[in-house]
């Protein structure tokens, strides 16, 4: 006689998603409205994601109007060299990306990680096939313990999940509770998280000698995944890498915006 116990366990765990479905149905990452699918963007919000496509800059990864050649570099990457190696970004910050961003960050919208990370690895798959390790960049541990999470942490392990890249979460720390950089210059940027990263000693193994992939939720000028970088070098990463959801492009956010990024 069959063992019935598969079968009933393959009914239960359909009617568990049934009833998981009635209660809890299934919204738009962007608005909110009912859409068929968990993750997935109403047809009111779809054209609002523009997604950043080659032809690129091979360092900044921001987007040309028409393709310029290979090799060719933006005038940000010529002026002002990073001290990572390449950036990528899924989507530019603007139409439904900003509430999908502020959802994750503000909203407890965790659930909203592992799609944004889908599109992440579609932009950044030269980037995660070379890394040996993702890392987040990390949150002071007063903001940790008062938003609960970081939202950076959700993105990178949701790419390790699927990309089975090795996740180090406690590789680097952030050293001191910076001011928001919302609203501020990129000078002042640069200043507020100047050693503000390291790489504590019992972490060393997991960065020397290895190239690392820095995972945040926006790149805006850089200040931050730039001083994360500064911190991994000096640990003795051969190489770092950054991929972020969204990128800020110009007309995507004001300087002098007030809202949070």
């Amino acid at each position: 006689m069959a063992d019935p116990m598969p079968q009933f366990k393959s009914f239960a765990a359909r009617s568990l998603h049934w009833a998981g479905r009635v209660l809890f149905p299934p919204v738009c990452a962007g608005c909110r409205r009912h859409v068929s699918q968990p993750g997935a963007l109403c047809a009111s919000c779809w054209p609002q994601l523009r997604f950043l496509e080659k032809p690129w800059c091979e360092v900044m990864g921001t987007p040309f109007s028409h393709d310029m050649g290979e090799g060719f570099l933006s005038a940000e990457a010529i002026a002002n060299p990073p001290p990572f190696e390449r950036s990528r970004a899924a989507v530019s910050y603007s139409g439904v990306a900003r509430p999908m961003v502020q959802g994750l960050k503000y909203g407890d919208r965790t659930d909203l990680a592992p799609w944004m990370a889908r599109w992440m690895l579609r932009a950044g798959a030269e980037l995660i096939a070379d890394a040996d390790v993702v890392v987040p960049v990390p949150l002071h541990w007063r903001r940790f313990l008062s938003r609960r999470f970081n939202q950076s942490a959700e993105l990178a392990r949701a790419v390790c999940s699927l990309s089975g890249v090795q996740f180090a979460p406690s590789a680097v720390v952030r050293m001191k509770k910076t001011r928001q950089q919302v609203g501020l210059p990129r000078r002042e940027r640069e200043d507020n998280v100047r050693a503000a990263f390291l790489v504590p000693p019992e972490r060393d193994i997991e960065i020397r000698g290895r190239r690392i992939l820095v995972v945040d939720d926006v790149y805006t000028t850089g200040a931050t995944v730039s001083a994360v970088a500064k911190a991994l070098k000096k640990s003795g990463a051969t190489a770092v890498d950054v991929l972020t959801f969204a990128r800020v492009l110009p007309g995507d956010f004001r300087p002098d915006d007030a809202g949070p990024i």
